[in-house]
């Protein structure tokens, strides 16, 4: 395929991505192996993707700011605690061999899928200002390591997390997820950008669909409600599906 239908479609792959990442997560399913077919070994797919995960994570949060919701404090308390987690991961992605993280990435994409059917139940109690316990700030670490490492489905991750421990309503579930990702994205991607991990040109690419899908995911979001991020939820495990059976 001529070079240029590549880059094209990279972008739009990246506007599905931001969309997928901002409503649910899953993103990375798809990004991730498609860098790999334009070329690039596994472990500079990895790092690339953390490129346009960045700007997509910040298009996010301007974008939930903008609509009104946003608590700063709270998300940088979260996002805190995943970064010795996310420093831990990345550098074991940075060192290990393309071809088991292939294989790892396999496994991943199977259980992502899965995690797809566990019911996120009706609304328990939301809490408004809820305190982080010992439970939820394990779980941050390993979420932030698991982010560092891989990414592909951290969302889901994230969304059973203060969705479950801090009984946060979706929307505020999604905009404290955007949050936290973008801050343990940034030593993570240093530590990329340091191992020379990165293809500028198709980060660059994949990051201005990334943003643009996030902006738009995250108006929606707060505009629409929890009946659009459910529906979303389950576009996202058809689009999975079928990624696993081969349909593209």
């Amino acid at each position: 395929m001529d070079q240029d239908w590549l880059y094209l479609l990279l972008f739009l792959f990246g506007v599905l991505a931001g969309i997928l990442n901002v409503f649910a997560g899953g993103g990375s399913s798809i990004t991730l192996p498609l860098l790999i077919f334009m070329g690039l070994d596994a472990g500079t797919a990895n790092g690339t993707n953390r490129l346009a995960i960045f700007f997509q994570n910040i298009s996010a949060v301007a974008s939930f700011k903008k609509e009104k919701i946003s608590d700063f404090g709270l998300s940088l308390k979260l996002s805190l605690l995943t970064l010795p987690g996310a420093i831990a991961g990345t550098f074991l992605a940075v060192k290990i061999n393309d071809d088991l993280f292939e294989k790892i990435l396999g496994i991943v994409l199977i259980f992502v899928v899965l995690s797809f059917f566990i019911p996120f139940g009706k609304n328990q109690e939301k809490e408004t200002n809820p305190k982080i316990g010992l439970l939820p700030a394990l779980s941050m670490f390993g979420i932030g390591f698991y982010g560092g490492f891989i990414q592909v489905g951290v969302g889901f991750l994230l969304m059973a997390a203060l969705r479950f421990l801090m009984r946060f309503d979706l929307i505020h579930v999604n905009m404290h997820k955007v949050f936290v990702v973008f801050i343990y994205t940034v030593p993570s991607m240093l530590i990329f950008i340091f191992a020379g991990k990165i293809h500028y040109v198709s980060g660059l690419v994949l990051a201005s669909g990334n943003a643009l899908g996030a902006w738009w995911a995250a108006r929606m979001t707060v505009r629409k409600g929890e009946k659009l991020i459910k529906n979303m939820l389950a576009a996202a495990i058809v689009i999975m599906a079928a990624k696993l059976l081969g349909v593209f």
